[in-house]
C-alpha cells in the first residue's frame, strides 16, 4: 500500500506556508517541513530536503509567493512588497547553482511580479497573483512529466529492464517524475518494467529515494553500487539507461548527478541506449556548451562521513562535485513533453530556443 498519494506531494502551498517532503529522512520516515519564511525554504533546498531540478523550481515559485505573503503580513506598501519579492528571488537563486529549473521559475515569477506591480497590484494582489502563477508552474510540471513519460514509454519493449541513476522520479519533480515518469507511463501503457537503481554515492539518492519510491509504487527494483554498472550492462540484461537532468546545454551536453557521465560511457561501450528525460524547464538554450555549466561543489563531509559515521580517516580531503556533464554525443535521445529529440541536437533542441 502506498505511503503517499501519487503524484507525490513533494512541495505544496498550505494556508500561509510552503510545505516540503523532507527527503533527508527517507526511507526511514515520511515527514514534512513547514517553511514559514524564506530562510526555512532556502535551508531546505541547500540541505536537500527538497531536491531534484524540477522540484526546486516548483519550490522557488512558491517561495516568491511566500515572500509576498510575508509582505502582506508586514503591511508593506506596493513598492516595498515588490522589493521584498525581488530580494527573495536573489536569496533563492543563491541556494544551488546548477539546476536551471530554479532560475527558470524565478525569472518567470519575478517577471510576473513586475507586471502585477505595474498594473497597480498592492501587496495582497501581488501575493494572490504570484501564488496562482506558482500553482500554474506546479501543474505544468506534472503535465510535462506525464507527456514526456508517454513519449519515453514508447521507447521501451513490452517487458523492459531499465537502469537509472540518482532519483529522477516523483520525489524530484512536481510529483510525477522524469526518468521514472517514463517507467510509470510504461506501466500505465500495459508494459512490465523492472528497474535497477544505482546507489548514487555519496548521499545514496538511488538507494534511499528511487528504491523507496518505486517499491512504494509496486515496482520490482534492485539497488546496485554504481561501480557494478559496467558488469550489469555487459551482462546484456539492461534494455535502456534512463536518467534525468539538471541542466541541458544547447548542444546536448547534460549536467546530472555525479556518476551519470561514466554511466553514459559504459552504456555507449555496451551498445545500450542512453536516454535523458527532462521537461522544457531543464533545457537551457542560453548555455552553448557543457563546459559553461557551473558545477556545485558540496561539503567534503558528505564524502568522508555518512549519517554521522566517519567513512574516511580524519584529516583527509574530499572532492565532492554534486554533478558531472555528459557530452551530447553520448546521449541517444532526449525525452521531453515535445516527444523524443534525436541527434543532431543543435537542430532538434532548437524547439527550446525561445527567442
Amino acid at each position: 500500500m502506498s505511503a503517499l498519494p501519487f503524484p507525490f506531494p513533494v512541495v505544496t502551498w498550505q494556508e500561509d506556508r510552503v510545505v516540503v517532503l523532507d527527503q533527508t529522512r527517507l526511507p526511514g520516515e515520511v515527514a514534512f517541513l513547514d517553511c514559514l519564511n524564506l530562510e526555512d525554504l532556502c535551508a531546505a533546498i541547500r540541505r536537500l530536503s527538497v531536491r531534484g531540478a524540477p522540484a526546486i523550481g516548483v519550490a522557488a515559485g512558491y517561495g516568491l509567493a511566500l515572500a509576498a505573503k510575508l509582505a502582506v503580513d508586514a503591511r508593506l506598501d506596493a513598492p516595498l512588497a515588490l522589493a521584498a519579492v525581488l530580494r527573495a528571488r536573489g536569496e533563492l537563486a543563491a541556494t544551488r547553482p546548477t539546476a536551471v529549473n530554479l532560475f527558470w521559475a524565478l525569472d518567470r515569477l519575478g517577471a510576473h511580479a513586475v507586471r502585477l506591480s505595474a498594473d497597480g497590484a498592492d501587496a495582497a494582489g501581488l501575493h494572490a497573483g504570484l501564488l496562482a502563477e506558482a500553482r500554474r508552474v506546479h501543474d505544468e510540471d506534472i503535465a510535462m512529466c506525464r507527456a514526456l513519460g508517454r513519449a519515453g514509454a514508447a521507447l521501451l519493449p513490452d517487458c523492459a529492464t531499465v537502469l537509472t541513476h540518482c532519483n529522477a522520479g516523483g520525489l524530484a519533480t512536481g510529483g510525477y517524475g522524469t526518468a521514472l515518469g517514463v517507467i510509470y507511463a510504461a506501466r500505465e501503457a500495459g508494459k512490465v518494467v523492472r528497474v535497477f537503481a544505482d546507489e548514487t554515492r555519496p548521499l545514496l539518492q538511488g538507494a534511499r529515494l528511487t528504491a523507496w519510491e518505486l517499491a512504494d509504487q509496486g515496482f520490482e527494483v534492485t539497488v546496485l553500487c554504481e561501480g557494478a554498472a559496467g558488469s550489469l550492462l555487459r551482462s546484456g540484461v539492461i534494455d535502456a539507461v534512463v536518467t534525468g537532468a539538471d541542466r541541458i546545454a544547447a548542444n546536448g551536453d547534460t549536467a546530472n548527478k555525479v556518476g551519470t557521465y561514466p554511466l553514459a560511457v559504459l552504456a555507449d561501450r555496451h551498445d545500450v541506449p542512453f536516454y535523458v528525460a527532462a521537461p522544457g524547464s531543464t533545457f537551457d538554450p542560453a548555455t552553448a556548451h557543457g563546459r559553461d555549466i557551473v558545477i556545485e561543489q558540496r561539503d567534503p563531509a558528505e564524502v568522508t562521513a555518512f549519517a554521522g559515521l566517519a567513512t574516511a580517516p580524519a584529516g583527509v580531503g574530499a572532492w565532492n562535485p554534486a554533478f558531472d556533464v555528459t557530452p551530447g554525443e553520448l546521449v541517444t535521445a532526449f525525452i521531453c513533453e515535445h516527444g523524443v529529440l534525436r541527434p543532431p541536437f543543435d537542430q532538434s533542441l532548437t524547439v527550446f530556443r525561445f527567442d
